[in-house]
């Protein structure tokens, strides 16, 4: 089975959509994270607001797998 270029081009985006948008994530979730742990340790009754606003980030990562899920398919189709 020989692949053209268009095939490789598309994993390559799809890659990118997830790859990128998992490291903007940790970068979000460890800036966070550093400032939830230093609430934390003055006031014990920020955990929920503290884990919460860690998690949010998250939500990109999930943004990227379903951008590179669609980018998948649409090669299918085209």
């Amino acid at each position: 089975m020989v692949a053209d270029i268009s095939t490789g081009l598309i994993a390559i985006g799809s890659g990118l959509a997830i790859g990128l948008s998992a490291i903007a994530a940790a970068m979000a979730e460890s800036t966070i994270g550093a400032a939830a742990v230093g609430a934390m340790a003055e006031k014990e009754e920020l955990f929920g607001k503290g884990l919460l606003l860690t998690v949010i980030p998250e939500t990109l990562v999930i943004f990227g797998l379903v951008i590179a899920i669609l980018i998948l398919n649409l090669a299918k189709v085209s």
